[in-house]
């Protein structure tokens, strides 16, 4: 595993969810299917208010008879809480494990799973795209030294960012606005964080309704940056019209939410005093726009 690198993702914490009914609990709160969740094999998930807007991402993972779910370090605690209120009756336990877990994304050639799930961690493909790699769970102090002993070389958050935001991937909340955020404007269809075939979920309605009624009208684009990088939810404009608003973002790379006419028209984009450069990822896949 010579040729990987890693970055220790410090904003990124984990909870856990245990008891018998853990994989029927969350099936009917989150986006995507908790049966398919196995070793070595995750999913990416939201959890949606009841009016289907976002409120926390997350991957869903195996570690024996217990999920973990890798979601936002600082809004994992208030998730945890919200998770224990819904259990109602059901055989689960929902504990919060930030204070003694960390989180690591491998990225680059030569990654190995089961080797890394050997070493006493818990590894999987990320199953958003190939190009992403993999991500490491694992007890706080332990994953960095053992990524390292297997060869692959530590880089920084912002290099694992600028691999991301080059991608298109949104990033939590840093990304997705809470309470306001549709999931099919952020890539979540395509990038497999929602399953269409396993029924009802918290949510499920309006992502369903936007889906088959074709009503996205703005998009999470990826955007070259020229020029000093704006802050995050910074206005952009085409001419003197509001256009869209910039994410998050790392030296000449950003993610941005944009108006799909906006984007076909081609025009100059601006933001602050940078000029933004929208890219269609390969991944994307937009609807034709409609004959006037």
């Amino acid at each position: 595993m010579s040729d990987c690198s890693f970055s220790v993702l410090s904003h990124r914490g984990v909870i856990a969810v245990s008891g018998a009914d853990r994989v029927e609990f969350l099936q009917g709160l989150i986006s995507n299917d908790t049966t398919k969740v196995a070793p070595g094999h995750a999913v990416w998930a939201a959890l949606l208010t009841p009016q289907g807007r976002f409120l926390n991402d997350m991957f869903v993972a195996a570690d024996g008879e217990t999920l973990l779910l890798e979601t936002e370090r600082e809004r994992a605690a208030a998730l945890a809480r919200k998770l224990s209120i819904y259990k109602l009756r059901s055989q689960v336990k929902v504990e919060d494990r930030n204070a003694t877990m960390e989180v690591a994304a491998v990225f680059g050639a030569g990654i190995d799973v089961a080797e890394l799930s050997r070493d006493g961690l818990v590894a999987f493909a990320d199953p958003r795209l190939t190009e992403l790699g993999a991500r490491v769970l694992g007890p706080a102090g332990k994953v960095g030294a053992s990524l390292s002993a297997h060869g692959c070389t530590e880089r920084s958050l912002a290099d694992y960012d600028a691999l991301r935001l080059s991608l298109g991937v949104p990033d939590g909340s840093r990304d997705l606005v809470v309470e306001k955020a549709l999931l099919l404007e952020n890539g979540f269809d395509e990038l497999n964080g929602v399953d269409w075939k396993k029924g009802c979920y918290m949510g499920q309605e309006l992502t369903a309704r936007t889906k088959y009624r074709a009503l996205i009208r703005k998009r999470l684009f990826p955007v070259r940056v020229e020029g000093t990088l704006p802050a995050p939810g910074t206005m952009i404009l085409d001419g003197s019209d509001e256009v869209g608003e910039v994410r998050s973002g790392v030296d000449g790379r950003a993610l941005a939410m944009l108006r799909l006419d906006a984007v076909r028209l081609g025009h100059t984009l601006t933001a602050g005093a940078a000029r933004l450069v929208p890219e269609k990822p390969a991944w994307m896949r937009l609807a034709e726009p409609a004959n006037p």
